[in-house]
């Protein structure tokens, strides 16, 4: 067959959603009060499956989505522990393991005001390999989410690079997490930049979307990258979020009403999943982003990054 006959063999997008990712194990720890050096606090600690891209699939399941699959890498301490609550969440878990690494793990302290901070051990993910992606888990997939920690490592990087361009072949479009603001700015703003050019869409927080601009307030952030981006939404916690396109603000949607925040993990990831839920369902931008806001709001009701397993 020729080039040209094998590319119009290609399946059309679908309506399902692939993230390319990474899983994490969750040590959530609950304290109550400011940590005090070197001795004892009291916290409520539990340890939950987790991951930026796992999070997204777990709550596009949530929002809707039904045909949801995650291309990620975990050890092999904990790969079936991880299978196992991505398919009670009904997301195709498309684990590759790994026998040498461990799972990647983070700590989260969350203090009483629901904010967190993280320590990271990355683990497995940055070591997802070219070789665990094939072409064909695009298939019936209308759309291709990457989580942007993989951007932050040489061999995961070219496993998400080529991801993208997969997609892209395929006319199925592309959103993009920058994932962490700390570990963006050791990257640098321009080299994930480059990273992400081809994306359809630029999901940031406002802290990253600051980042990667330079700009102080997240709307002229927004509007910046949208010159470089089609479509950006920039979510900014308890405010909501902000669309942009073209250079332009084209949208502000309000956060939708939180009953009692205990843990702020996982919220942005909440966000994305049901906005591309919502996407995929046919919305347009706006409606997608309420979507992603009621999805956020409830986030930051319950311990840890994902929905409640039914």
């Amino acid at each position: 067959m020729s080039r040209a006959g094998a590319d119009q063999a290609l399946p059309g997008p679908g309506r399902g959603l692939l993230v390319v990712g990474d899983v994490v194990t969750d040590v959530v720890a609950l304290h109550g009060s400011g940590l005090v050096h070197g001795t004892d606090n009291a916290a409520r600690i539990r340890s939950l499956p987790g991951g930026a891209g796992a999070n997204v699939a777990c709550w596009a399941v949530r929002s809707g989505c039904r045909d949801v699959a995650l291309v990620a890498r975990a050890g092999a301490e904990s790969a079936d522990w991880h299978r196992e609550a991505l398919e009670r969440a009904g997301v195709r878990a498309l684990l590759a393991v790994d026998e040498e690494v461990a799972t990647a793990t983070v700590v989260s302290l969350v203090d009483a005001a629901a904010e967190r901070t993280f320590l990271t051990d990355s683990g497995a993910v940055l070591r997802l390999a070219t070789d665990d992606f094939a072409p064909s888990m695009l298939d019936g997939m209308g759309w291709l989410h990457l989580s942007g920690y993989l951007l932050f490592a040489a061999t995961s990087r070219a496993t998400a690079l080529l991801a993208l361009r997969t997609a892209r072949e395929r006319g199925v479009p592309v959103s993009v997490d920058p994932a962490s603001a700390g570990f963006l700015a050791e990257l640098g703003p321009k080299r994930f930049l480059e990273f992400a050019e081809g994306a359809e869409l630029l999901l940031p927080n406002a802290d990253e979307a600051r980042l990667l601009t330079g700009l102080p307030e997240p709307a002229e952030a927004a509007a910046e990258l949208s010159r470089v981006f089609p479509r950006v939404a920039v979510t900014l916690g308890a405010g909501g979020a902000v669309l942009a396109a073209g250079g332009a603000v084209t949208g502000r949607v309000h956060a939708g009403p939180v009953r009692e925040a205990v843990d702020s993990t996982g919220a942005g990831d909440a966000f994305t999943g049901g906005f591309l839920a919502a996407l995929l369902a046919g919305a347009d931008d706006a409606a997608a982003a309420t979507e992603g806001c009621r999805a956020g709001a409830e986030a930051v009701t319950t311990v840890g990054g994902r929905p409640p397993l039914p």
